[in-house]
């Protein structure tokens, strides 16, 4: 947990809050914005906005890194890299996710159910690296999951294709989001890198153009890879890339919590009022606290939590 020790700590504590939420709520905003405008000509590709979001990553952090006289680090650290290769094409699998789960759910819909990749996250962990959870975790993940239970009691009744394809992407992504950050854990343990190599190392545009490739390749050949890029859809990219990572190393985990809570709280309205893609009810109000409330249980902290761990 950040130690605040002076005003100057006090105002960075609220800075990378109000960074953070704007983030996050822009970013799924933006997202889903830029995946159900209206538009002249083709719509863009998600594989292809995936595969340039991670070049964009991976030259700006190139460039920091050798302005900073860092240029052999990542080569004789290849070792490191290859191992890397297994979350950095697990979270390019979560990246196209993210884009059909927000071409099918409303934000606020979306940015509930999400949160259940703090379970996946959980359990990847007790199982992957024998981590022991406290007796409030253990009760925040009972909460978490009746939460996004009653989020889905407002969309089943009228699903359809398209909100069930959207679901599925959204829980797919929670399981390989929970599953990647736990093996970059573990090895985060072993090494100690920069966090612009790190983003160099996680950037497999090789496999997302692949992707790209075998899934939109008569797309491409016919309309080429930027076909309806916008401004929108840059500032995804660059939100999506970089900003993240440079704020989350300033945010400890009750900052996390504030952030995902406003977020939610934001996303409600402005899909509400402003897409006008949203009607809640009060089956999604109770959820969404819930699982606000979950996300604070989970990081809550205190010394009584460590004499009553469980593991399972």
């Amino acid at each position: 947990v950040m130690v605040l020790s002076s005003p100057q700590s006090q105002r960075l504590k609220y800075l990378s809050l109000g960074i953070l939420v704007l983030q996050t709520t822009s970013l799924v905003l933006t997202m889903r914005y830029s995946r159900t405008l209206k538009e002249d000509g083709p719509r863009y590709l998600p594989s292809a906005a995936v595969v340039s979001a991670e070049l964009l990553k991976i030259t700006v952090c190139t460039i920091i890194v050798l302005v900073q006289n860092s240029k052999f680090e990542i080569m004789n650290k290849s070792s490191e890299t290859l191992k890397l290769a297994v979350p950095a094409g697990i979270y390019t699998l979560q990246n196209n996710l993210l884009y059909v789960a927000l071409s099918n759910l409303d934000a606020a819909t979306y940015q509930v159910t999400y949160q259940l990749k703090i379970l996946t996250t959980a359990l990847f962990s007790v199982s992957m690296l024998g981590k022991k959870l406290g007796f409030y975790q253990w009760l925040s993940l009972l909460i978490l999951m009746a939460g996004v239970t009653l989020v889905q009691v407002q969309v089943w009744p009228v699903a359809h294709g398209f909100t069930v394809c959207g679901v599925m992407a959204v829980l797919m992504a929670c399981v390989s989001s929970g599953f990647a950050g736990v093996y970059f854990e573990k090895i985060l343990k072993e090494t100690k890198q920069s966090v612009w190599v790190r983003n160099i190392q996680l950037g497999d545009f090789v496999l997302g153009l692949l992707g790209m490739l075998l899934y939109d390749g008569e797309s491409v050949r016919q309309s080429g890879m930027f076909q309806g890029y916008s401004s929108v859809l840059f500032y995804v990219q660059a939100l999506g890339g970089l900003v993240v990572a440079v704020v989350i190393k300033y945010a400890d985990n009750i900052l996390k919590g504030f952030a995902t809570s406003l977020s939610i709280i934001l996303s409600t309205l402005i899909s509400y009022f402003l897409l006008v893609d949203f009607n809640p009810t009060s089956a999604f109000f109770g959820g969404a606290v819930l699982v606000i409330a979950a996300t604070f249980l989970y990081n809550y902290e205190v010394n009584a939590s460590s004499s009553t761990a469980v593991k399972v």
